[in-house]
């Protein structure tokens, strides 16, 4: 009897593992098209300026910008545990109502990373030099193929596509977008701070068939490649879901602790001037607040939000992002200020001890500094990079007279710890010349 037993356990352990590899043959099947592609092209006719890139004839359409939107079929890119069962995921997640979906497609995952990364801007007014110095620092150093997402008033739209035409690329490509606001409320949120700068508050909205996303403003300048910020989307835990820095690292000169008559996140709030955005989860979260005991989407919360504190804010819509995270902490990740360096971390004395020990990953030069002479160490990196024409050679072109320019402004605090500003630069060249070595 007890043989017996032995055997038909035996019998059922085989017959389960069987069923179990059945069911990952078909949710890897599932992954595929007919053709074997794990992806497939879009094109969003709905996107003013999107053009198909295949071959000639997508490059015929002179008033198109360039598309390319791939994504999975069947499952998107969203960060999942092996531990999540199936209900705690989105609807449009997962196809089968299984629990063993989630795991197989976490590790579908793992092995088969977006090849693609989204990054978006807001230009408005005199920003068209400054945006496409910060598209150009993006390109310089990054590894995988990104797509542009372009929010600009109409009149610098063709000014942007004579410019991107020039040296986008197959891993280059970008769509241009009109300013958009809700129509019952656009004349509220165009004045909002400065114009256009809310506009970042609706792309969950507006990009609905993007799953994660880069923002950044149009003063920020990649000086590594955009790859690594993007890898912080592996990091985000289940409840996550964007990640910014913090608006200050000393509280004594911290602006929201001191002034703020609004909520805002931990001790000295964030900044969104560089946000990571996993906007699947974003639109589908409800949001703690306080204005209702019911928790709130996305685009419910938004208007509510300024009616309520419109009197209180000082810095728009960065404010209102401050007040959401105050009530969902838990949703937020917090990257170091080095990935978000800005004037107030050198100014006063230097104030960024991961900057100091591994140098500058993003520069953000708010406040004007790339365009006056009252920070001249955040101009010369910017001069640098705006005067860079690609294919010369980065060593000789870019950082040799970029240190000459650094070693003179040692008379201003930033200046005093200018080797920050050019040792991750140093270490970003030398790794992009090392993986060209490799693929010749």
């Amino acid at each position: 009897m007890r043989r017996f037993a032995r055997v038909a356990l035996l019998c059922l352990g085989c017959g389960v593992c069987s069923l179990l590899y059945g069911f990952s043959q078909l949710a890897l099947s599932l992954e595929q098209e007919p053709g074997g592609g794990r992806e497939r092209q879009a094109r969003d006719p709905a996107a003013p300026g999107a053009r198909a890139a295949a071959g000639s004839a997508g490059r015929g359409e002179a008033e198109a910008g360039r598309l390319f939107l791939s994504y999975p079929v069947r499952c998107k890119n969203v960060s999942v545990s092996f531990w999540n069962s199936y209900w705690m995921l989105p609807s449009d997640v997962c196809g089968k109502n299984c629990f063993w979906e989630a795991a197989f497609r976490y590790n579908y995952m793992k092995t088969h990373p977006s090849e693609k990364m989204h990054l978006a801007v807001v230009a408005c007014g005199e920003r068209l030099e400054e945006t496409v110095t910060m598209l150009r620092s993006a390109i310089i150093f990054s590894i995988k193929p990104l797509q542009f997402h372009i929010f600009a008033e109409d009149q610098l739209h063709e000014s942007f596509k004579n410019i991107l035409d020039g040296f986008t690329s197959e891993k280059v490509n970008y769509t241009l977008y009109p300013i958009t606001f809700p129509t019952e409320s656009a004349a509220e949120w165009k004045k909002l701070f400065k114009p256009c700068a809310s506009q970042r508050l609706f792309l969950p909205l507006i990009l609905k068939n993007v799953d994660s996303l880069l923002y950044v403003d149009t003063d920020v300048l990649f000086l590594r490649p955009v790859d690594d910020i993007w890898s912080f989307l592996e990091k985000f835990n289940s409840t996550q879901i964007a990640a910014m820095a913090p608006e200050h690292e000393e509280p004594r000169i911290g602006w929201y602790n001191r002034f703020a008559r609004h909520p805002y996140y931990g001790v000295t709030g964030i900044n969104s001037g560089v946000m990571l955005m996993n906007m699947t989860r974003i639109r589908r979260k409800y949001f703690k607040n306080d204005m209702t005991p019911v928790r709130l989407q996305w685009g419910e919360i938004l208007m509510p939000l300024l009616k309520k504190y419109k009197l209180n804010i000082t810095w728009g819509d960065q404010d209102l992002l401050n007040i959401m995270f105050f009530h969902n902490p838990e949703s937020l990740y917090v990257f170091p200020c080095q990935w978000n360096y800005r004037p107030d971390h050198c100014i006063y004395g230097s104030n960024c001890k991961e900057a100091e020990e591994e140098g500058i990953f993003i520069l953000h030069g708010n406040r004007g500094v790339y365009h006056d002479d009252k920070q001249p160490t955040f101009r010369a990196v910017y001069e640098a990079i705006k005067n860079y024409s690609f294919g010369e050679d980065l060593v000789h072109s870019l950082l040799q007279p970029l240190e000459l320019e650094l070693q003179k402004t040692t008379h201003t605090y930033c200046g005093r710890v200018y080797k920050v500003f050019v040792k991750q630069l140093t270490k970003s060249i030398r790794d992009l010349y090392a993986r060209r070595s490799k693929g010749r």
